[in-house]
């Protein structure tokens, strides 16, 4: 298995997702035809720049070796690469779900695993 890729989505758009069992994307996602993640080194990043200030928020570990032929990785801010799904998450790739409160500073608190 290679490392984990995430996902941040609102916990109201998760639940959605775990009732029909697989997550389409978000508006976004689904404006762009793909469903945006982000590697371990890139999540903070974009939860600063896409998600600033939103509380009830949830991270979403997913094993890449689960999407098969439908994960890309496209150059996205500055050429750097980042993993797209062109199609829709399976509740079978994913590892974990947690929440992603804002803290005390007003930024994400993501778990220690993935703290600076």
């Amino acid at each position: 298995m290679t490392e984990p890729i995430y996902k941040i989505c609102t916990a109201a758009e998760w639940r959605e997702a775990q009732a029909a069992g697989r997550y389409a994307g978000s508006a976004v996602d689904l404006r762009d035809g793909f469903i945006h993640f982000s590697t371990a080194a890139q999540v903070q990043e974009t939860a600063a720049r896409h998600f600033a200030g939103q509380a009830d928020l949830v991270l979403i570990a997913v094993d890449p070796g689960g999407l098969g032929g439908a994960l890309k990785w496209e150059p996205s801010r500055g050429g750097v690469l980042f993993p797209h799904l062109y199609g829709d998450l399976a509740m079978a790739a994913v590892l974990s779900v947690a929440p992603l409160p804002l803290g005390n500073d007003g930024l994400h608190a993501f778990p220690e695993d993935l703290a600076p």
